[in-house]
């Protein structure tokens, strides 16, 4: 369509990207990597998760490769805050793109106290809430065994922060629709919708887990599909909220799809680790997607997936 201004620009509630690709959490490094990482066509980016106090992470190996993905298990290695803030920091927000810090804890006090350290520090876009660690609350069962705790901590750190909150929840959640409405209700600002599962591969020659923490978590394109239901199930009852989707996301193909399911903008994790180029391909697809539909911005492809109407075996629309 002829005379149409097109633009990759999103904006997530008052958060401008130029982009809607995001690196997502452990793929963006800390700041020394050089070159390694395109940061040209990204968006936004987001920190590794940060903790109180400085963590040694999983035993390793902490990656094996399967057969449309990456098994993974690094164990929140971090320095802790405050190395994070003094080293870490001022070198990620060097890159002039904005700037999400993960945060993750054991304990409801240790996700305030997070909160309470960043919510005046320069140069960060918000805080999103990584909820998969183990919880003292819990007797150690992660946070997300309990939807009501799961709202307890992102409502306290919402209530504290006076940057924007994002929750991260994972696709496998039974009740991840009613715990992201209780989390936005609770006062986040938006979502990250999480594709990677759990599972566990195994060295068949040395009969041995193929990362050291015995199991860990699946990413890449064999998620993708879960990461497209989720989105769509959590976008039709909440679709003025911001959306981030996370699983899978290798191709502006990808990306399109989970714009079309309702996602406002998705994170590239394991194509990064692979390309780190890959965003650049990514928007241009995007870009082309646009050019083909004769659309003017991402925002026009948000949620117009269309579905059958029942019984007729008809597109709706």
């Amino acid at each position: 369509m002829a005379g149409v201004k097109r633009t990759l620009a999103v904006d997530l509630g008052g958060i401008a990207l130029s982009t809607p690709l995001v690196a997502a959490s452990g793929t963006f490094g800390t700041g020394r990597e050089g070159g390694l990482l395109d940061t040209r066509r990204l968006g936004a980016a987001v920190s590794r998760s940060i903790t109180l106090a400085p963590r040694k992470g999983a035993p390793s190996p902490r990656v094996a490769e399967t057969a449309s993905g990456l098994l993974w298990s690094v164990g929140l290695q971090n320095p802790g805050i405050d190395a994070f803030l003094a080293d870490e920091l001022p070198r990620l927000t060097r890159t002039g793109i904005p700037l999400f810090v993960s945060i993750a804890g054991s304990s409801l006090e240790e996700y305030v106290r997070l909160a309470s350290v960043l919510q005046d520090v320069q140069g960060i876009a918000g805080i999103e809430v990584y909820l998969r660690g183990e919880g003292e609350a819990q007797e150690g069962e992660p946070f997300l065994s309990s939807a009501e705790h799961v709202v307890g901590v992102v409502g306290a750190v919402s209530r504290l922060s006076r940057l924007p909150v994002v929750a991260k929840l994972p696709v496998s959640l039974a009740d991840l629709v009613e715990s992201a409405r209780g989390c936005v209700r609770a006062g986040a600002h938006g979502l990250t919708i999480d594709g990677s599962a759990p599972g566990m591969a195994i060295d068949t020659a040395r009969l041995r887990p193929e990362v050291g923490a015995i199991s860990g978590f699946l990413s890449g394109p064999a998620v993708r599909p879960f990461t497209v239901r989720a989105v769509f199930e959590v976008a039709r009852i909440l679709p003025e909220v911001p959306i981030l989707a996370a699983g899978g996301v290798w191709t502006g193909n990808d990306a399109v799809e989970l714009l079309l399911a309702g996602a406002w903008a998705v994170e590239m994790g394991t194509a990064l680790l692979v390309d780190p180029s890959a965003a650049t391909a990514a928007a241009d697809g995007i870009l082309g997607y646009l050019k083909h539909k004769g659309l003017a911005s991402p925002a026009d492809i948000r949620g117009r997936v269309r579905i059958p109407e029942p019984g007729t075996g008809e597109e709706a629309g």
